[in-house]
């Protein structure tokens, strides 16, 4: 016993250790790089503000090098702006740039424009480069089209063995005419090789080079040889690219963001910790304890797996905070009913965790399934509220059965057994929800029809148009969004600021779509697709008309091909994460009809959620997705509880004496609890975000909210009758269910 002792005091000391270790990484980091400190994440664009666009390579045959070097040149352009930016590839034929920077200070549209201008590359001998450099007119001798392949590498001399960093060139059958006629003519001079205005290299010319190919040494390293040839390259092989989407955001997002973000994350943890406290005693506080150690954990991983926070990622962060306390409410339920049954206390928490894993792990399971969707067919920033949501998921578990586990354990071999302190488990009625289904299942039909009606209303309202609100990602064009020194209403929007966009753009007024930010000074102007002059030619207009600065005006443009493969992107990623789940539960429960069953109550929940978006006519976009997809895997999380309840009674109860009804309506007698206050703990924070957060996350927020109530009216009053509805009518067995519910 002393030895037990001995090791539950061993085990508190190195967690209050551990968590002191990694508090004071989150404040100031480890090494001369200062890995895992707190103010090092990286913050995406909408809170950084900066420029991001997308561009579509024209060329069907573009090859993997041109593509390489395309990319090169664009970093290389990046650099000059921001050391943070970067240039990546999506798919085959796409490049995206972005570049965190502070539009105040550069001009965002002549970013755009020189990210997508085709570069030069020249050679020049010393006349010709006098010239450039005085800036008075002179000829080339070659251009990058002359150049056929430019590849850096060592080469080894073969007397002396001495090796050297060299650039090898291949020439057009043209480009070597024109380099055997500058060699010849410049022997003992250098050939200065000018890539958009800037010298790359001046090699010397020691004879005339007139077999098609050259070599240029005296390079001091090796890294310079392959830089040098592909600057070279991306000059001899330009890709044309076709501007897809791109944005501009301004930087007085980010402090708000953050902060509001943070304070709601607090006071939500803080309501979330008297509620745990208050129902679960003693391990209600453990399970503060071990939340907090959530949020360290959390703090510490975005920022040393490099993970850019978004302004959906925060709202990912605090919806997994909520979610974090969910695995905690279903262990320590578990443990209030050992109680109840006579168990001891150490024997109530072993058997209360072991009970529970089952739940936790097959939820949380699914809702990473969806979180894994999100992240391979969403982008930008639904691709870092999916990472957030991943990583809460991850450490939401780790924390729940690892960190709760060894704090309860220790405690309780340390004399902190006392029942009170814990709490049992009061004997619950059975309610017949089964019973109900008939009718909760017309108010499901009936709400869902709602929302189907609601598309042909917006139709048909004049100031709508179309079924649904469709932001720019899903219709295409060009949206502004433009924060002016006072709040105008619609009115006087459409009266004094659209007459002035529309004369700049050069487009009807009519066709300029308004909305008002509620709460704000913001309006947000979508017009058709502009280009960069005009672009530039409207904010211009804005910043003289109502005496704006650059940082107030925030585009962002996507082409109506990039739009409608969003939309196709939507429903796939919705698609595929159901079937996936249905799936993964069909498995783990050997019975179909339990993933038939999820599968179906979760498009219940997404159409209660879309209904919600039609009749709100709330911005269906990019977030939509996330909102959906979000939805999906939370609701999934409470149908996992309850079919592993009925799992666990179908074995334990004499299903032939009492019939499927009685499992089912005492299965969700007994977990209907636990989703009350997993759904309340989660509400709250979402709610607070919703309260506390920025303009631009308040539909999304509360769209989860509306998901959220929906998923505990299913899980209650949907789920389990579904499932026992199909195991009454659909398999070789059915017959003899039905037949058994009758008797």
């Amino acid at each position: 016993m002393k030895k037990a002792k001995r090791n539950a005091v061993l085990a508190l000391l190195l967690f209050v250790l551990l968590v002191a270790g990694f508090v004071y990484t989150i404040l100031f980091g480890l090494g001369e790089t200062k890995a895992g400190r707190a103010e090092d994440i990286v913050l995406g664009l909408d809170l950084r503000g900066g420029v991001s666009v997308t561009y579509e390579i024209v060329e069907d045959d573009a090859s993997d090098s041109a593509i390489a070097a395309t990319k090169d040149k664009l970093q290389r352009r990046v650099d000059n702006y921001s050391t943070d930016g970067e240039v990546y590839q999506e798919g085959s034929n796409r490049l995206t740039v972005e570049i965190p920077v502070d539009t105040s200070k550069y001009d965002p549209n002549k970013i755009l424009d020189e990210m997508g201008r085709p570069g030069t590359l020249e050679f020049m001998d010393t006349t010709n480069y006098e010239l450039f450099k005085a800036g008075k007119e002179y000829t080339a001798a070659l251009t990058g089209s002359d150049v056929k392949e430019a590849q850096g590498g060592i080469r080894e001399d073969q007397t002396t063995g001495q090796k050297e960093n060299v650039v090898s060139l291949q020439f057009t059958e043209e480009g070597a005419k024109k380099f055997a006629e500058v060699t010849a003519a410049n022997v003992g001079k250098p050939v200065y090789i000018v890539y958009d205005g800037t010298v790359a290299s001046a090699p010397t010319v020691n004879e005339a080079i007139t077999g098609g190919s050259a070599e240029i040494n005296n390079i001091s390293t090796y890294e310079e040889a392959e830089s040098l040839a592909s600057t070279i390259k991306i000059g001899a092989l330009p890709l044309t690219l076709r501007e897809l989407r791109s944005q501009v955001v301004g930087a007085k997002l980010g402090s708000d963001a953050v902060s509001t973000s943070l304070l709601a994350g607090a006071v939500g943890l803080g309501i979330v910790f008297l509620i745990m406290i208050f129902v679960f005693r003693f391990p209600g506080f453990i399970a503060s304890i071990a939340l907090s150690v959530y949020v360290i954990l959390e703090l510490f991983f975005l920022q040393t797996l490099n993970i850019s926070l978004t302004l959906p990622g925060i709202a990912g962060i605090i919806l997994s905070i909520g979610m974090a306390v969910d695995a905690n409410v279903i262990i320590f339920t578990r443990i209030k009913e050992e109680l109840a049954d006579g168990k001891t206390t150490k024997t109530a928490i072993k058997n209360g965790f072991s009970k529970a894993f089952s739940a936790i792990f097959d939820g949380n399971i699914t809702t990473i399934i969806a979180g894994v969707v999100l992240l391979g067919m969403g982008s930008g920033s639904v691709k870092g509220f999916a990472k957030t949501l991943i990583l809460g998921i991850v450490l939401s578990m780790f924390t729940a059965l690892v960190v709760t586990r060894v704090l309860l354990n220790s405690f309780a071999t340390l004399g902190v057994t006392n029942k009170k302190l814990y709490g049992e488990a009061k004997h619950k009625k059975v309610v017949k929800f089964s019973k109900a289904f008939k009718f909760t299942g017309i108010i499901s039909i009936v709400v869902i029809l709602c929302g189907i009606g609601a598309l042909f209303v917006n139709k048909n309202i004049g100031s709508r148009g179309n079924t649904l609100n469709y932001s720019l990602e899903f219709s295409g064009g060009t949206s502004t969004t433009v924060t002016f020194d006072k709040a105008y209403t619609l009115a006087e929007a459409e009266k004094d600021i659209a007459p002035v966009i529309a004369e700049a753009a050069g487009v009807s007024q009519g066709t300029i779509q308004i909305q008002i930010v509620d709460n704000t000074n913001q309006i947000v102007f979508k017009t058709s697709e502009l280009n960069e002059e005009t672009r530039t030619a409207v904010a211009n207009a804005l910043e003289k008309q109502f005496n704006l600065t650059d940082d107030k005006i925030e585009s962002q443009n996507i082409s109506s091909t990039i739009s409608s493969e969003m939309q196709r992107d939507a429903i796939i990623a919705v698609c595929i994460a159901s079937v996936l789940m249905l799936i993964y539960i069909a498995l783990r429960f050997s019975d179909v009809r339990f993933g038939a069953a999820a599968v179906i109550a979760l498009v219940h929940d997404v159409m209660v959620v879309f209904m919600v978006y039609s009749v709100a006519y709330l911005s269906v976009g990019g977030t939509f997705i996330a909102c959906m997809l979000t939805i999906v895997g939370y609701s999934i999380n409470a149908t996992i509880i309850i079919f592993d309840r009925i799992r666990e009674n179908l074995r334990e109860m004499n299903v032939k004496q009492v019939g499927y009804d009685t499992v089912v309506d005492t299965s969700i007698s007994q977990t209907m609890t636990r989703n009350i206050y997993s759904t309340l703990t989660t509400f709250v924070t979402v709610l607070m975000l919703y309260i506390l957060g920025v303009p631009a996350l308040k539909e999304f927020t509360l769209t989860l909210i509306a998901g959220l109530l929906c998923g505990l009216y299913s899980s209650i009053f949907i789920t389990g009758p579904l499932w026992l509805f199909l195991k009454k009518h659909v398999g070789k067995k059915a017959k003899a269910v039905a037949k058994e519910a009758k008797q």
